[in-house]
C-alpha cells in the first residue's frame, strides 16, 4: 500500500509517538486524521495542513472511535481509510504488595488493561469495519493495522504487571487478527518500541531515563520518535510485512 493519496487514522497523535507518525505520513503525501483525547490535537492537525483533521476521542469509547473513523472515511473520499497506527496508551507502575502490605489497586490495573488492551481492540474492530469495505487494490490489499505494544510484553520488570499484562495482549492478538481479517485484504502488525523519547519517558526521574538509554546496546540513546514512525510508514508500504510483531529497541532486553 503507498503512502501518497491515502488517508489514515492516527490515535494517541497529540505528541510522542503517533505525532511523529502523523508528520511523516503526511510528508510522504498521506492523509490523516488524529484522534487523541488532548486538545493538543487540534493544534498539531492545524500545523499539518489541509490534510489532516483532528477528532477529540476517547479510545475506549465506542462513539468516539467511530467518530473518528468516519471522519477518516470522509477524508478519504471515493478511496475511504486506508490504515490506521494506533499509538494511544498509558504507562502504569505499581507493586503487587507495597512497601506497607497494602495489595495494589483493583481498578488502577483495570484501567489500565482497558486503555492499552481493550482500546487496541476497539480501533482494530471499527477500523477493520470501514476498510473491508474498501475496493480492492491489485495485489487484493483493502487496508493495514498498525498496533503499538512494548518492549514489557515480553522483559516485564518489577511493578509492570498491568503495563506488560496489557501489552502482552496487543501481542496476542496480532496473529489472530491477521489471520482472521486476510479474508478482507487487511494486515495486522505490531510494533514494539523500547525506551523512547516521548511524553511518558518524560515523567520519570532524569537519572533513571539516563540509565536506561545507557543500557540500550547500540545506539546507546533514546529512541527517536520518527525511528517508529519511519518503521509504521516501511510496514503500511510493504505487503509481505503481516501478524507479527517487530521490536524496535536498539536490542535492549530490560532487566
Amino acid at each position: 500500500m503507498q503512502v501518497k493519496d491515502n488517508t489514515f487514522l492516527i490515535t494517541g497523535a497529540a505528541s510522542g509517538l503517533g505525532a511523529a507518525t502523523a508528520e511523516r505520513l503526511v510528508a510522504g503525501g498521506g492523509r490523516v486524521v488524529l484522534c487523541d483525547l488532548s486538545e493538543a490535537v487540534e493544534s498539531h492537525a492545524e500545523k499539518l495542513g489541509e490534510v489532516a483533521r483532528a477528532v477529540r476521542g476517547d479510545v475506549t469509547s465506542a462513539k468516539d472511535i467511530q467518530a473518528a473513523v468516519d471522519a477518516a472515511v470522509a477524508l478519504g473520499g471515493e478511496a475511504g481509510l486506508a490504515g490506521v497506527v494506533h499509538c494511544a496508551g498509558v504507562v502504569s507502575v505499581a507493586k503487587l504488595v507495597d512497601r506497607e502490605g497494602n495489595p495494589a489497586d483493583l481498578e488502577a490495573y483495570a484501567r489500565t488493561v482497558q486503555i492499552n488492551l481493550v482500546g487496541t481492540f476497539n480501533v482494530m474492530r471499527l477500523a477493520a469495519a470501514a476498510m473491508a469495505k474498501n475496493g480492492q487494490s491489485d495485489d487484493g490489499e483493502r487496508g493495514v493495522i498498525v498496533n503499538t505494544a512494548s518492549i514489557a510484553a515480553f522483559d516485564g520488570q518489577v511493578g509492570q504487571c498491568a503495563y506488560s499484562a496489557s501489552k502482552a495482549g496487543v501481542v496476542g492478538m496480532s496473529l489472530p487478527a491477521a489471520r482472521e481479517l486476510s479474508r478482507h485484504g487487511i494486515r495486522v502488525m505490531a510494533i514494539a518500541p523500547g525506551v523512547f523519547q516521548t511524553p511518558m519517558m518524560s515523567e520519570i526521574p532524569d537519572e533513571a531515563a539516563q540509565a536506561l538509554a545507557a543500557s540500550v546496546p547500540f545506539p546507546k540513546r533514546l529512541g527517536y520518535p520518527d525511528e517508529f514512525a519511519r518503521l509504521a510508514e516501511q510496514i503500511i508500504t510493504n505487503p509481505m510485512l503481516n501478524g507479527e510483531v517487530i521490536r524496535l529497541d536498539g536490542g535492549i532486553r530490560m532487566q
